[in-house]
This record gives C-alpha cells, structure tokens and sequence, in this order.
C-alpha cells in the first residue's frame, strides 16, 4: 500500500455517513427527540423572555405587597396562583414566581452552555496533546488532570467565589468557574480516543507526508471526534447547569435581584412548610431542563455507538 492509498484509507470525509446513520438512529429514539423538542421550547422562551412574561403582563423585579399577607406569605391557595401569576408569587417581595423563571432560565441556560464551550475546548486540546505528542508530555499532562480530578470542585468554586473581584459580573464568575475545573472527564475521554486514532494508517500517512501535529489534529482527528464531543457536551450541560444552581443556592452565585432557578430554590426551602408551591416551579425547571438533556445524551450515545444502536 503507497502512502496515498493509506491517506485514502479513513479520511475526515469518511465520518460523514456515520454521522448520517447516527441521525437517521436519533430520529428514531423517541426520548431523545423529546429531549430536543424540550430543550428548543426552553431555549425559545429564555431567549425570548421579555415577550414571554407580557402574557400574564408581569416582570420579575416588581414588588407585589398587597398580595402578600402580614406574615410576608402569599394571599389565597397554591403560593397566590391566579391569572396574573401563573407560578403564584415570592414570599416577602411578591415579585411575579413564573417571570423568575423565565428569566432565570437565561441564567442557567447561558451559564452552562458557555462553560461546557471553555471545558470542552480546553479538554479537547489537553487530551489530544497528549495523545498527539506523547512521551513526557502526555505524562505531564496526565497528572495534571490527575490532580484536577482530586480537587474537591464544589469547594474550590466556593472559595474562589468568595475571594473574586467584586467588579467581576457573578455571572460570568460561574462561568469561568465551571468551566475552567471541569475539562478534566474531558481530557481523559478525548486522549483515549487520540490513542486510538493515532494508530490508524490515514494518520500514519497523513505523518509520513509532512502533517505536523496541528495539522492532523484538525484535519484528521477533529472530524473523527465530532460524535464523542457531541456526546460529552449534552451530558456536561446539565451537570455545569446543575453546578451553577448549587453555588447559586450555597449563596455564590449571581447576586440577587437577578432571576436565578437555584437562589431561588435556596429560598424557597425556608418555606416549604407554609408554601411549598414557591419550590415547585424553580425545582421543575431544573428537572425539566436536565432531564432534557439526559435524554439528549443518552439517545447520542446510543446514536454513536454501533452496538447499542442496533439494539434499539
């Protein structure tokens, strides 16, 4: 074999119809369809947020007293639901619960696609570095992500919330946060997928005819690894939107009166006895949009994986 019949081998181009056959199985997983029509429906109505709260005519920074009784509690049954507030209204403020979740979705939903971009791309060029160099590199940068790995991140993130500048936006904090610690899992998965892609001839040759490591990784190792980081983005998304939630509810989050799903379940667990209707639409949103995702995730990885999609 002459070493432009091993490039022809495997090419970028040859992944085409496997993502082709990998869609037409997606399409079939009933779940993970629903995931995306969820996941659109949310995205739609974070983004078009402003528009959505003129419906029932509110917004989520007007303070409401006279629908709150003299103990800071919602007037009437269900956390004060009526035509003017769907999802009932916030104890002591009485600010409007459903346009606190509409917004709050932009909150959660912007923060954990922006630092699963900053993880995925900084676990895509570690791993693939190592792979692509190896010797004392690859050695290197496996104990850095061993040591990663061994950093308690929800307490690191704590920390560094409390001790950031005051002038930097929470928001983007978090983001950076997340993103920043959580391109270990990654770095790992991308590596051993380098290690094994390495070894094929169309990179061999793609070496022998003078592609330097760049070259390959993006000409013949990126298109290769498109369905595994399709995959690893829809499962890190929920879990940087659940992370975002958690610093919210530990108190380091976005700072009020910013529109926050996980702030506003941290307050609602002071009154899930007297209303436990103010923890419903917050917590459901959360689901909701993770489970989404799960869904998404798990119908990809069937997609992607020749054995488990012959058996759905």
């Amino acid at each position: 074999m002459t070493t432009m019949d091993a490039a022809a081998e495997s090419t970028p181009g040859s992944a085409r119809p496997v993502r082709t056959s990998a869609l037409r199985l997606l399409l079939r997983d009933r779940a993970a369809v629903a995931g995306v029509v969820v996941i659109v429906i949310v995205v739609v109505v974070a983004l078009a947020a402003p528009l959505v709260v003129r419906i029932p005519g509110q917004d989520p920074y007007t303070y409401h007293r006279s629908v709150l009784n003299g103990r800071g509690a919602p007037r009437g049954a269900f956390g004060g639901v009526s035509g003017s507030h769907w999802f009932g209204v916030e104890p002591l403020t009485g600010r409007d619960l459903f346009s606190i979740v509409v917004y709050g979705a932009r909150t959660s939903i912007l923060v954990g696609l922006a630092a699963t971009v900053i993880s995925t791309v900084i676990g895509t060029v570690v791993g693939a570095a190592a792979a692509l160099f190896g010797g004392w590199i690859d050695r290197l940068l496996s104990r850095v992500v061993d040591v990663m790995f061994g950093i308690p991140v929800l307490i690191f993130m704590i920390a560094l919330g409390a001790f950031a500048p005051t002038a930097l936006p929470k928001w983007l904090l978090v983001t950076l946060i997340v993103g920043f610690l959580g391109w270990p899992p990654t770095a790992r998965i991308v590596r051993a997928q380098c290690l094994s892609l390495v070894r094929r001839n169309f990179v061999l040759a793609s070496r022998a005819m003078g592609g330097g490591p760049w070259h390959v990784l993006r000409e013949q190792l990126l298109p290769n690894l498109l369905g595994i980081l399709i995959v690893v983005v829809t499962v890190a998304i929920p879990y940087n939107i659940g992370y975002e939630a958690a610093l919210a509810f530990l108190g380091v989050g976005v700072p009020p009166p910013t529109p926050s799903w996980g702030r506003t379940i941290s307050s609602a667990i002071a009154w899930i006895a007297t209303d436990p209707w103010y923890l419903l639409g917050p917590a459901g949103a959360l689901f909701v949009i993770t489970f989404a995702f799960n869904l998404l995730g798990d119908g990809l990885r069937d997609a992607f994986d020749p054995r488990a999609g012959g058996r759905r």
